[in-house]
């Protein structure tokens, strides 16, 4: 669940099926690049996720400042 909320999720559901922990939340597509990896580190190989389109939220402000940041300094960089 850490690995879910430090990628700025938010967990919807939670339940449990004997050995099994199934969890459903809602993390941005952009936060969850590398979790693969991340997953099967913390379980030993075990673990497994799906991932299905749900909404478009815009950016926060703070990240779309560092958005347009980014890309004004790259620009910069060609020119």
């Amino acid at each position: 669940m850490a690995g879910i909320m430090k990628r700025k999720g938010s967990i919807t559901k939670t339940e449990t099926k004997s050995d099994l922990f199934c969890m459903r939340a809602d993390v941005p597509l952009r936060e969850m690049f590398g979790y693969a990896m991340e997953l099967r580190s913390l379980t030993s190989g075990e673990g497994d996720f799906s991932m299905e389109y749900k909404t478009h939220t815009p950016m926060s402000p703070q990240d779309a400042k560092v958005a347009i940041e980014k890309y004004k300094k790259k620009r910069k960089e060609k020119d």
